[in-house]
């Protein structure tokens, strides 16, 4: 039985520093969506939404895991906020007893099934509606926020993610390391990075 917590995979974006589509990028036999989305769908919960925006009839292809619900953001020129706003409102059309959400970016490729159930697990034995991960001396993304937070995510704006949230309740959050965390895919560099990386 999946515990009913969902994940919001934030697929959205046009990967401008890129030149190309980050979510299409080969990563260990697949694409870098496919490989992020299955690790959500090996996730202990009950719900999954895929938000899409930039290139979606070419990611479209990618999802095809059971369980695993796309949706497109039609606005997703206007940044990240959009894109939560998009995930959170049909998480909850879906769902509506869902008990809290992750919120994951599809270009951190060390991200594990095991680190999202340890955000629920934490937030479970403590009680603190934001789990966080930490590494490179800041925090961020996969993040575990609980329902009571859902009315401010979706009334996030601009091109930013959650970070405001997190430091607005400071004394609310639990941090767990995730050094492989600063490893993501903005540019070219890091994806040469990640590839010398591969297995």
């Amino acid at each position: 039985m999946k515990k009913n917590f969902g994940i919001v995979l934030l697929a959205a974006g046009s990967s401008s520093r890129l030149g190309r589509p980050k979510q299409a990028l080969p990563f260990d036999g697949k694409t870098l969506l496919q490989h992020t989305k299955e690790i959500a769908a090996d996730a202990d919960v009950a719900s999954i939404i895929v938000v899409l925006g930039a290139n979606a009839e070419l990611l479209q292809k990618d999802i095809s895991t059971t369980g695993v619900r796309t949706i497109l953001n039609d606005h997703w020129a206007e940044g990240m906020a959009s894109s939560i706003t998009c995930g959170v409102k049909d998480l909850l059309a879906q769902n509506s007893g869902v008990e809290g959400l992750v919120l994951m970016v599809c270009d951190q490729p060390y991200v594990t099934a095991s680190l999202i159930n340890e955000l629920i697990t934490v937030h479970q034995n403590t009680a603190k509606p934001i789990v966080t991960c930490s590494y490179a001396d800041t925090f961020g993304p996969p993040t575990f926020f609980h329902k009571s937070l859902f009315p401010e995510l979706m009334e996030l704006t601009g091109d930013v993610g959650a970070r405001s949230i997190i430091k607005k309740y400071t004394d609310n959050v639990e941090v767990i390391p995730f050094p492989e965390g600063v490893t993501d895919v903005d540019t070219e560099a890091d994806y040469e990075k990640v590839i010398k990386r591969e297995p």
